[in-house]
């Protein structure tokens, strides 16, 4: 039997040929599926993607050159193998020109048709580890981050990368934005066997949601304005690897039923089509909403949700990593800068609600205005220490972030009678992060 198996068509009109390629391929192995006209090979073609056509190069009605060409309009990754009875030089150089892998004269072995559809095979798998790559490569120019942490909480979470990385399930990750949720991603990628594939990246928020669809399916030509050639969508890009999907929570509720069916059987169909394509990829999703208020709120699927939610990781936020800051801020100044104590002190006590993305953009503005040493003048604003004689009558700095912060939630809180769902939404937070900020803020509630 041979190592790898393969979906295999053959198109041949010679019934006693036919059969006996038939039998040889399923006994080791091989889905075959015949057919003795040029048109139901085409027929077939529409209906299911193969790995490898066999066509005989004499058929009737339809040339073996009309064949050949209408098979590669219908998917260009099929590789196609030519038999014929009669062959000739200048059959053989035509095929070739017209993209076939390889030409056969009858008779042969069928250890050798076999060897050869292998072949095929390889050079099938090849040509779609190469467009992975040129589409990985498009979409992560941007430098990657090194995970960093030494708290409590990132080591739970370190823990959980390492449980669920080596399984093939899919993996859910919560987190505010600018926690790193997609280094988490990778992370899981790079300890799965996927690995040595490149991991491929959406963000649900980044499209409109008109595009959403064709980006993760695909669509065919023709099948909406502006669509002008057929295009793999990224779950066919990442096949055999990972998809990591960003904002899960963005997309569109019409929508979620046909990422429910990639996840239950690797089924899709691009937009505009009606033959159903197979995939293998691993899911990890993340957001920076609670997927489960969302299901209560009907604007997240329930079965979807569950399917997604085989094990969830909760990434903190900066200002619940104690300790994390401080080895943050020596990674990111490096060797090139330093931080005075005064600058260090407001940088390690500061809230950072915009975590770790927030933290890097405040170190580079800073490296561009400080010389050698950053001190607190090269800082953003919402980092100059106010006089102690700004003060409200309960302590808080009267013009701090932290003042306008606590007197813009009561205002929305009252707006909403005491609602904290909709206030959240009003906010554009999660729900257990205005319960933080209340408690940060000493709001009852």
């Amino acid at each position: 039997m041979a190592d790898e198996t393969f979906e295999i068509l053959f198109v041949d009109d010679d019934p006693d040929f036919a059969a006996g390629c038939v039998r040889w391929f399923e006994r080791n192995g091989h889905r075959v599926t015949h057919t003795s006209r040029g048109q139901d090979g085409i027929a077939q073609c529409e209906k299911r993607d193969f790995d490898i056509a066999v066509l005989d190069w004499n058929l009737p009605g339809l040339s073996g050159l009309e064949l050949v060409q209408r098979m590669r309009e219908i998917n260009p990754e099929t590789e196609i193998l030519v038999l014929t009875g009669a062959g000739t030089i200048e059959n053989a150089v035509e095929s070739m020109r017209r993209g076939v892998f390889d030409f056969l004269s009858k008779p042969f072995p069928m250890a050798e048709l076999e060897r050869r559809c292998l072949g095929a095979l390889e050079r099938r798998k090849l040509r779609k580890e190469n467009t992975q790559l040129r589409e990985v490569i498009d979409r992560n120019k941007q430098p990657q981050v090194k995970m960093i942490g030494e708290s409590k909480p990132m080591k739970k979470v370190f823990r959980l990368v390492n449980r669920v990385a080596p399984t093939e399930n899919p993996v859910l990750v919560e987190g505010e934005s600018g926690t790193g949720k997609e280094l988490i991603a990778q992370a899981v990628h790079l300890g799965s066997s996927r690995a040595n594939r490149p991991m491929v990246t959406v963000n649900c928020a980044a499209l409109p949601g008109q595009l959403v669809e064709s980006e993760l399916f695909g669509h065919e030509k023709g099948s909406f304005t502006g669509a002008t050639a057929a295009k793999p969508g990224l779950f066919e890009v990442a096949d055999h690897s990972t998809l990591f999907i960003d904002e899960i929570g963005e997309m569109p509720l019409a929508l979620q039923p046909k990422l429910l069916r990639v996840l239950e059987d690797g089924s899709l169909r691009r937009v505009g089509s009606e033959k159903e394509r197979r995939v293998d990829v691993r899911i990890v999703a993340a957001t920076n909403r609670t997927l489960k208020q969302e299901v209560e709120e009907g604007r997240f699927r329930e079965d979807l949700y569950y399917r997604l939610n085989v094990l969830t990781i909760e990434l903190p936020p900066l200002r619940e990593r104690p300790g994390d800051v401080g080895l943050l801020l020596d990674h990111f100044v490096g060797d090139d800068h330093r931080l005075d104590d005064d600058a260090r002190k407001l940088l390690e006590t500061y809230d950072w609600p915009g975590n770790i993305r927030q933290l890097i953009n405040t170190i580079k503005r800073a490296k561009i205005l400080a010389d050698d040493v950053i001190t607190t003048k090269d800082l953003p604003e919402e980092f100059a220490p106010l006089p102690s004689s700004e003060k409200a009558d309960d302590g808080v700095p009267e013009h701090s972030l932290m003042a306008l912060q606590r007197t813009h939630i009561l205002k929305v809180l009252k707006e909403q009678n005491g609602n904290k769902s909709a206030a959240a939404r009003v906010l554009g937070i999660e729900r257990r992060k205005l319960y933080r900020m209340m408690k940060q803020h000493g709001i009852e509630g």
